[in-house]
């Protein structure tokens, strides 16, 4: 063959000339070269069955589109999972079935979804080929096409902007703008009004109770009761995420199904399920979308920090899974830091991030507080790595224990001690699930005792006995029964149990605990002493006084061995057992002993005071109520004014008092304490609780009294 060769190649055609024989094989993959949504007039979320609650934000929305209504920006912004596109989704179509609304809708995730899906709008407002592919091109500038036919459209619309959790996207571009022809509605995780000029801020939350039960049942209707439902919802953090895939979950079983009942105790681990796991096996009702996982959606908000430089936030929300979604004081973060991962000076920048982000949020109250989604932070702790999870823990429990007192006065506590019990227990169930070392331990078990100490000392004994109730129990699988920490727990909960009228309850504990504690630190250690005579209270009100005066008199005996005759813990066992004690010695040492507690902590310290009602107490009882009334009016003025009247022991001290006088003819004054003893004590105690019904036998004897002379 000769001569020259001309040739032309089309479209993707190649042409090849060589000057020998050549075999060439060549694959040709056609595709088209943009590739926009497939539609712009359907929604790409999941229109709920039934849109519970959210009845002041659907009402504002539905009158953005009422017929000559525009210019209208409204940002749905919240959590992720808190059902943003579903509400986004109910508004489409009121707009397009009822308000006679062209609907139009954008994923504005990411650049690419954003851009093609504004081109698709100007194609769909009667953009011609030439203008989207000069703006395809960059020969034009997109947005200016896109809201050009936006104006000019021949029917009012409502734009949605979904998933614009990157805000910078719309504005680099000037996507988000104003027509007097529509609404645009933008969902979006970033809460921070800044990006959102002009534009009107619909927050949303978790459901109320009411309603997250009954979204449950709205997908499960057949799997149990609407408090069942209730229930389940309380354990899934009423996010409408989780409900939904709970939900989806129970009405999509067919072989075995469960009750809301069973999801619940499973939730809760029963059958060894994780509950992240069991919460996204629902997630085949609702579609794939990583966005309707939990252990996925809350990842996207971290990797977009971390691609803004913020990779801190993530180290922070995973300090924060240590704890619970109850109100987190905000000063426990003070000093907070992870090493490198999360310096000192960047815990403000990251927690700014998580909050921006919606990924936590503030709350108001008489202490700032931060409060986390649940579900969120359990998501997040079990991807935490396990060589991060001692660090967490240790960092967790130095923060607490720098808020809680190490040893808190009787009274009024400091109102975050209430708020971190929640986090506390929820440390040590974090702690026993990641198996982290004793130290780490430990840290978190002195949070624990300090919050029940804490709690005890401002009278609230029924929050002592549940923190350390909690405590203990969790507590048992990670340190030796003779851990004096745990030790110190299990007292703890034995004086609560005896405030509490449990009387037998706190005998059978003392008497393991005092087994314990001879058997691991001997019979002088000072826990030792200390559970012989708290041990001593049970056993008296149970009846046996004498074997209680013994337990007293032992722990006087050894404390002052250990610690000395006017050390505090010493000045106390003395009086108790100037109290309890029928030894005429005892008592006579009884003015002495006050001496002591006046000159070594003054006047009005409460071992003072507590030494001068035990005296009171006992000289009342051996038949000297003239020599007692000093005393018992000492110590109730010096109770009243340092604790209030409501306080247990001021209460006890309102009790000798009104004996007292009683037995002094002055009846009328020790019937008014009396009153007022009993209605204290069954304000704060209850009326079924034994000293409340004593108050009342010695109120009806004293009234009887009076009406017989």
């Amino acid at each position: 063959m000769s001569g020259r060769n001309d040739a032309r190649a089309d479209g993707q055609g190649r042409v090849y000339q060589a000057s020998g024989d050549q075999h060439i094989t060549e694959h040709h993959h056609h595709a088209p070269e943009w590739s926009g949504p497939d539609s712009v007039r359907r929604p790409a979320g999941r229109l709920p069955l039934v849109l519970r609650d959210r009845v002041g934000e659907m009402d504002r929305l539905r009158a953005a589109v009422e017929p000559g209504v525009g210019n209208g920006v409204y940002v749905l912004h919240g959590l992720g999972g808190c059902g943003k596109t579903a509400v986004a989704c109910a508004l489409f179509h009121h707009a397009t079935d009822q308000a006679g609304r062209l609907g139009l809708w954008v994923n504005a995730s990411d650049p690419t979804s954003l851009r093609a899906g504004m081109l698709a709008v100007a194609a769909d407002r009667g953009a011609t080929d030439g203008e989207l592919m000069g703006a395809r091109s960059g020969l034009r500038p997109a947005a200016d096409l896109v809201w050009h036919y936006l104006d000019r459209s021949d029917q009012p619309w409502l734009l949605v902007l979904d998933n614009a959790d990157d805000p910078g996207i719309l504005h680099d571009g000037g996507w988000l703008r104003t027509s007097p022809v529509g609404t645009v509605v933008v969902t979006t995780r970033q809460a921070t009004a800044h990006w959102w000029p002009g534009a009107e801020l619909l927050q949303l939350g978790v459901l109320p109770r009411e309603d997250a039960a009954l979204a449950l049942r709205d997908l499960a209707p057949h799997a149990g009761s609407i408090e069942d439902a209730a229930e389940v919802a309380d354990r899934l953090g009423r996010l409408p995420l989780a409900l939904t895939l709970a939900g989806g979950f129970l009405a999509r079983q067919v072989i075995d199904p469960w009750s809301l009942a069973d999801y619940g105790r499973r939730l809760d681990g029963g059958a060894g399920l994780d509950p992240i796991e069991l919460i996204e096996q629902g997630a085949t009702a609702i579609g794939g979308d990583s966005r309707h996982l939990p252990s996925r959606t809350w990842q996207l908000s971290l990797d977009a920090l971390a691609t803004k430089g913020l990779p801190e936030a993530d180290h922070l929300l995973r300090l924060l899974a240590c704890w619970s979604s109850a109100p987190l004081p905000l000063s426990v973060l003070r000093g907070a830091e992870l090493g490198p991962t999360l310096p000192a000076s960047h815990v403000e920048t990251a927690l700014r991030g998580l909050l921006d982000h919606s990924l936590t949020e503030l709350t108001s109250g008489e202490v700032r507080c931060l409060r986390t989604h649940g579900v969120l932070l359990d998501s997040v702790a079990r991807t935490t790595l396990i060589d991060q999870r001692e660090q967490l823990v240790a960092a967790a429990a130095r923060l607490c224990l720098a808020v809680l007192p190490e040893k808190p006065d009787r009274g009024i506590q400091d109102p975050r001690v209430d708020l971190l019990a929640p986090h506390v227990l929820a440390l040590l169930r974090r702690t026993a699930s990641w198996r982290v070392c004793q130290p780490a331990v430990e840290a978190v078990a002195e949070c624990a005792l300090r919050i029940a100490t804490a709690s005890h000392r401002a009278g609230d004994y029924a929050s002592a006995l549940s923190v350390g109730g909690n405590a203990t129990e969790l507590l048992s699988s990670m340190l030796d029964e003779g851990n004096v920490l745990l030790i110190r727990l299990r007292q703890r909960v034995g004086r609560a149990l005896f405030r509490l009228g449990r009387f037998e309850e706190s005998e059978a504990l003392y008497l393991r605990l005092l087994e314990v504690c001879e058997e691991t630190l001997g019979p002088d250690a000072p826990e030792t002493l200390a559970t012989c005579l708290k041990l001593a209270s049970p056993v008296i009100n149970l009846g046996r006084g004498q074997e209680g005066v013994a337990l007293i008199r032992r722990a006087v005996e050894g404390r002052v061995r250990v610690f000395g005759s006017t050390h505090p813990l010493t000045l106390l066992a003395r009086s108790a057992l100037m109290e309890q004690s029928t030894q005429a010695s005892e008592l006579a040492a009884g003015p002495a002993l006050v001496a002591d507690c006046r000159r070594e902590f003054g006047e009005g310290h409460s071992i003072t005071l507590i030494a001068e009602l035990d005296l009171a107490f006992a000289l009342h009882h051996e038949g000297q109520p003239a020599e007692a009334l000093p005393y018992a009016r000492s110590a109730f003025e010096g109770f009243l004014r340092r604790f209030g009247s409501d306080y247990p022991i001021t209460l006890n001290n309102r009790s000798t008092l009104s004996k007292t006088l009683w037995d002094l003819g002055q009846h009328t004054e020790a019937i008014e304490h009396a009153e007022i003893l009993v209605e204290g004590r069954t304000r704060v105690l209850g009326p079924n609780h034994p000293w409340t019904l004593i108050a009342q036998q010695f109120l009806e004897k004293y009234r009887d009294s009076q009406r017989e002379s």
